[in-house]
């Protein structure tokens, strides 16, 4: 696929899940000052990258890309409550995402908890509720329970503890390898699992898929503190050097800058070599873990 294509395919999916994550909010029967708080960090941007990979698998086995609608929905909705409970003063207490005041800065403290507490348990009616004549209910299951391993305890919500105790440690490359991949990857995992669910893959397929997601989740974060140390203030939206400042372990501080660029390439390569042996057309999914490794932002 040309990156001409690929432009197109996430411009217009992307504007797909924005327009539809607003739309499933604003049909909830619910006090308007929680559905306020849920869509403001909504529609607070992002790249979409979870949103995306479900897609991109379903357009890899030839699907309608459509199904994916509410699973694409229900991934986004857990990542953005994960970002509201994130920026809460009893955890990184930040006053800014991606530019615009934090939830908690526009609708206190509760109303935030509450709004991400609300994206969350929504997430999994949007799944249950699918309609989809192709969506059999034991499809519906392995979402939920595929989605609820990523986002809970064995999966993000592990991860970010585990940050938590690493903080102002010198932490090995076992233990910041196991944060990033619960982290980060396991919702990277979800979304691309997600599409494999939808898609009716079979078990060899799956297991490719994995271990694909697996080597882009790290790819992701090791792009990340790279960045953190080459990017630009405006395109990332934060302050360059502010993981060195805040004294955490990265991968350019446990393996220098250039093996972090190094270990980025091998996961980017690995991705790659899962994707190969899944025997579909991955062209999309190829195009998006080049797009990973290189991001400005």
């Amino acid at each position: 696929m040309s990156t001409a294509s690929f432009e197109m395919f996430s411009k217009e999916y992307k504007a797909v899940i924005e327009r539809e994550i607003v739309e499933y909010v604003n049909k909830l029967e619910a006090p308007a000052v929680v559905k306020e708080a849920m869509t403001y960090s909504l529609e607070a941007g992002g790249k979409r990258i979870r949103p995306l990979l479900v897609f991109a698998v379903l357009e890899a086995f030839g699907k309608n890309l459509k199904t994916g609608i509410p699973a694409a929905a229900a991934i986004e909705m857990i990542h953005t409550y994960s970002l509201i409970h994130d920026d809460l003063p009893a955890m990184d207490d930040d006053d800014l995402r991606r530019g615009k005041p934090t939830n908690h800065k526009v609708f206190g403290e509760a109303v935030a908890v509450l709004a991400g507490d609300a994206l969350l348990t929504y997430s999994f009616q949007l799944v249950t509720d699918m309609i989809d004549p192709e969506v059999t209910a034991e499809m519906k299951l392995n979402l939920v329970s595929e989605i609820a391993k990523s986002a809970g305890a064995e999966g993000m919500v592990g991860g970010q503890v585990a940050d938590m105790e690493g903080e102002s440690k010198q932490l090995t490359l076992k233990e910041l390898e196991y944060i990033h991949e619960h982290k980060t990857g396991k919702l990277l995992t979800a979304s691309i699992i997600s599409g494999a669910i939808l898609a009716g893959a079979n078990n060899e397929q799956h297991q490719h898929l994995r271990d694909f997601a697996y080597h882009l989740g790290l790819a992701f974060q090791i792009r990340d503190d790279i960045l953190d140390i080459e990017g630009s203030v405006e395109l990332i939206g934060k302050p360059v050097g502010s993981d060195e400042g805040n004294h955490k372990s990265t991968y350019p501080s446990l393996l220098t800058l250039e093996g972090a660029k190094e270990k980025l390439d091998y996961h980017i390569k690995l991705a790659h070599n899962a994707l190969g042996k899944t025997n579909l057309q991955t062209s999309l999914l190829n195009e998006l873990t080049d797009l990973i490794a290189t991001r400005d932002h």
